[in-house]
């Protein structure tokens, strides 16, 4: 994920500290609810059986914490579609990240690895939200000290655009266009207690 959480996340400093993601905030707006991420999620399950032609090979790896619920939901959706069960885990980045040195120690997420692994499998990486890509190097650089995969795909639920490195998703729920001065803020059920996607302005030290 590259923005989001109502609550402060130790683990990701892509978070801003001055926003509380309080999801009653008057300045924040969805604009994607229950309903559309549902649909979303179906349309990415079936872009992936088409394009990785039955997903015989694919497994799930989301990027902690909403990835690895949505990385759960596909598997759920790709299940119902091809009849088959379809690994799914977790990855952790945080010890890849390169701007570990510039914040506080934060505890380690739990990585899952499937139990056949990933060599020679297709692995769909499955984050939240995309926005400078950093994560999502990590996540490379994690996966490539695990296994050798015949290929790597990108999933997310939003992307916000503003890349750092040329990154770039192989399934997108929502391209969200988004100034600097912007949060986009993922809330899931299994976390949040509820599902919406809430665009809002940027809090600052004088707000």
């Amino acid at each position: 994920m590259d923005s989001q959480d109502p609550q402060q996340d130790p683990q990701d400093p892509r978070q801003d500290p001055q926003d509380p993601r309080d999801p009653q905030s008057s300045d924040a707006r969805p604009v994607l609810e229950a309903p559309d991420i549902a649909r979303v999620l179906t349309r990415i399950a079936h872009e992936i059986v088409e394009r990785a032609k039955g997903a015989d090979d694919v497994v799930l790896l989301g990027i902690p914490t909403r990835g690895v619920f949505l990385a759960q939901r596909l598997a759920a959706k790709l299940a119902e579609i091809t009849d088959r069960k379809i690994p799914v885990g977790s990855l952790d980045i945080t010890m890849y990240r390169d701007d570990l040195r510039m914040h506080p120690p934060r505890a380690l997420a739990r990585t899952e690895i499937p139990g056949d692994g990933i060599d020679g499998r297709l692995v769909v990486l499955v984050d939240d939200v995309l926005f400078s890509g950093r994560t999502i190097r990590a996540a490379l650089d994690a996966l490539n000290d695990i296994g050798r995969p015949r290929a790597v795909q990108l999933a997310v639920l939003v992307d916000r655009g503003h890349r750092e490195l040329p990154i770039r998703a192989d399934y997108v729920g929502k391209n969200l266009p988004t100034s600097l001065r912007e949060t986009v803020k993922v809330q899931l059920a299994e976390e949040d207690g509820r599902d919406t996607v809430l665009l809002g302005a940027k809090r600052t030290a004088q707000q």
